[in-house]
């Protein structure tokens, strides 16, 4: 099950398939080791603060890649096509055409983790998580490699002034990414940062700065 929100990953068939294994199941499909999995997540799963259980409802684009999942065979091209245009019409781009941020604060919210849990208060500042799947810079020695490393993500494009129209393709590009990646890959694991309001535009435009000024760290 691919889930809406940051952080929040249940595979489908994964979790019935292991306890057939281990005798507390018997399922005779997939579409019944699913059936079993989504009513196991239901029952295991309860409102509590900010954390509630409508995490678990998916939408047309989690279901599919979900299916693809459980398939074992790739999302059909035609459907992937639809779904990476159908969110690459939904992403908001900055009201105030304002695309890079401050990189400062951009640094902070990649390395912050925190957001989102049962704990934390209704409206709470979320952080990014970044360094969780990414390295960011050379000086870090602790960090993900879920997704690619991000280390001289402007350079690497030649971006020498993030402003300049030379810069703007691959600038709006990296705000459609972070906004909702599923828009470039409907099957991205990567959260979809603006699209499910885990991240402000604010926050996105200082994560855009993050990767294409040259003075971050991201290009040293």
């Amino acid at each position: 099950m691919q889930a809406q929100q940051h952080n929040f990953w249940l595979p489908v068939a994964g979790l019935a398939s292991a306890l057939v294994v281990l005798g507390c199941a018997s399922v005779d499909s997939s579409a019944d080791a699913d059936k079993l999995t989504q009513q196991m997540v239901q029952a295991s799963f309860r409102d509590q603060g900010i954390a509630k259980v409508d995490r678990l409802k998916q939408d047309e684009n989690n279901a599919a890649c979900s299916a693809a999942d459980a398939s074992g065979k790739p999302l059909d091209a035609k459907v992937s096509a639809k779904l990476e245009a159908d969110a690459l019409k939904a992403v908001k781009w900055p009201s105030d055409g304002k695309f890079v941020g401050d990189w400062k604060v951009g640094e902070k919210i990649a390395q912050d983790g925190r957001g989102m849990t049962w704990n934390d208060k209704p409206g709470a500042t979320n952080g990014g998580n970044c360094y969780n799947c990414h390295q960011i810079s050379k000086q870090e020695i602790s960090f993900g490699t879920l997704g690619p490393s991000l280390y001289n993500y402007g350079k690497i494009r030649g971006i020498t002034d993030p402003n300049s129209a030379e810069a703007k393709a691959i600038v709006e590009y990296t705000w459609g990414k972070i906004w909702n990646a599923k828009a470039y890959n409907a099957c991205s694991g990567m959260p979809r940062f603006g699209h499910n309001g885990i991240l402000t535009e604010g926050q996105v435009r200082d994560l855009v700065a993050l990767l294409v000024d040259p003075q971050s760290p991201v290009n040293k």
